[in-house]
């Protein structure tokens, strides 16, 4: 089956597309693109006018979603554990989903891991700017000698500066900024929107101005 999905990416769009809904069942909008990236997860959902850029991975997870208007940039690799496996691992984990939603009008840009084990949500209008940030959802329980995961959260309107780690249950507020470096733990709801978050482990920084003109976007660009 691999030999088959290597020769599928690199045929032309329109004929990638209709072996990929034909196939797997992937619904993909006819206004969707996919450029030369391997994507196979076991449920894919594309939005209008959505894209995904060369030299992506994304593999072993349930569900990748994107909604309208949607990009991700070159070299994002998203993998993970899907839930129908009969590993041990994450046994104790029946509710988990191994899934990659993404909102409307949000772009990732390039070479990004997102480790999908668990759930990542991002929301509308979200940028995961520069490179090279990683949203780790699973690691070793020490305490229970266990692998285990949980879900990372980001909300709508929020800017993810270059070279952040987030951890399983990690939670970034609507029209929030973290500051390029920032390693994000825990959940951060509780500081609200319109924080600047950021430091190892990130930690409330100051409070953003309402009118700053990237929380008012109707538009995904930023031009």
């Amino acid at each position: 089956m691999k030999i088959i999905n290597i020769l599928i990416c690199i045929l032309p769009w329109k004929v990638k597309r209709f072996l990929l809904t034909r196939l797997y069942g992937y619904k993909i909008d006819k206004t969707a693109k996919i450029g030369f990236s391997y994507i196979f997860p076991k449920s894919l959902e594309m939005g209008p006018n959505t894209v995904i850029r060369n030299f992506c991975v994304c593999i072993h997870i349930d569900l990748l979603k994107m909604g309208n208007n949607s990009r991700i940039g070159r070299g994002n690799w998203i993998t993970g554990f899907p839930t129908d496996t009969k590993s041990d691992f994450f046994s104790h984990q029946q509710n988990r989903r191994a899934e990659f939603l993404i909102g409307n009008d949000t772009l990732i840009l390039r070479n990004h891991h997102f480790d999908c084990t668990n759930q990542i949500k991002i929301g509308n209008f979200t940028t995961i700017a520069g490179y090279n940030s990683q949203f780790l959802t699973h690691s070793i329980n020490i305490h229970k000698n266990i692998q285990d995961s949980m879900p990372i959260k980001i909300g709508d309107y929020c800017f993810i500066g270059t070279r952040n780690i987030f951890l399983g249950g990690s939670i970034i507020p609507s029209k929030s900024v973290t500051g390029a470096g920032a390693v994000v733990t825990k959940d951060l709801s509780s500081f609200g929107e319109y924080s600047l978050l950021g430091g190892v482990p990130a930690n409330f920084i100051k409070q953003l101005s309402t009118e700053d003109l990237y929380f008012q976007r109707t538009k995904g660009d930023v031009k």
